[in-house]
């Protein structure tokens, strides 16, 4: 089982700068498992720089990552991917030719064991893994609430129901933490209420950690336990939705004030 008194993801004292401009300075974080955690800010407080140096997009230029109590610096992104960290994108990042099903079979990398000579020659093996990695699919897909259109091409969905195959697709690299990017961002208000009633679920029903980042903090209010504020790559508040929307330094950096 696994110790609970050690963080799924922790950062110690994290940085980078871009030239002589920090983007980010001494970041510290600790999510649990089975934590929903917001990470908010208005915009250019370098939220998105935190995300990439979480899943190795950035080498920090300062400081540690650590996911379930082993240091990730110095990794590759596909190695923080293979240690547990999953996330999705501003900008939704699909195979948009590829049926719904296809995308997030093409993230089951872990779960194929066969070789060349299975692939080209359609082995027992081959079809057992494939069968075995399409039922895990399909499974995902019905918890995104994305069963019923599986074989449809990625790019025919709405943009709410795309929002959610990004989802299901990071749910298939079998992670320890899941980091949303700005899931909400461009959705209609019913859009919205079903990609957080998604999110709760997959939190619910798999015990995994997530970290949330958004611009909009009365989105973040309604779902998150804890609440990180940055602004101007540093953080400026931690706590409770409660202790946050008191802060007055966190309503006056969203006011630029």
């Amino acid at each position: 089982m696994p110790d609970e008194t050690i963080p799924i993801l922790e950062t110690r004292k994290l940085g980078i700068s871009f030239g002589g401009l920090k983007a980010v300075s001494d970041f510290n974080i600790k999510i649990y498992s089975g934590e929903l955690v917001g990470l908010i800010g208005p915009n250019g407080a370098g939220k998105t720089s935190v995300f990439n140096l979480l899943t190795g997009v950035y080498p920090p230029t300062e400081g540690t990552v650590i996911l379930d109590g082993k240091p990730l610096n110095g990794k590759k992104t596909h190695q923080f991917v293979e240690a547990g960290v999953a996330r999705t994108f501003q900008n939704i990042r699909l195979f948009r030719q590829m049926s719904v099903i296809e995308n997030v079979k093409a993230a089951c990398t872990k779960d194929i064991e066969y070789g060349l000579f299975a692939a080209t020659f359609r082995t027992p093996k081959f079809w057992k893994e494939e069968n075995a990695i399409t039922e895990k699919a399909m499974r995902l897909l019905e918890i995104c609430g994305l069963a019923d259109v599986s074989a449809l091409p990625a790019a025919s969905l709405p943009y709410g129901r795309q929002r959610k195959l990004e989802i299901a697709r990071a749910l298939a690299t079998d992670m320890k933490i899941l980091l949303l990017d700005e899931p909400a961002a461009g959705m209609n208000p019913t859009e919205t209420a079903e990609l957080l009633s998604c999110i709760q679920t997959i939190r619910d029903k798999f015990g995994i950690a997530i970290l949330l980042i958004e611009h909009d903090m009365s989105l973040v209010m309604n779902i998150c336990e804890r609440i990180q504020v940055l602004d101007y790559g540093q953080t400026i508040a931690s706590g409770t939705p409660s202790e946050i929307a008191a802060n007055k330094r966190v309503i006056a950096a969203y006011l630029g004030e």
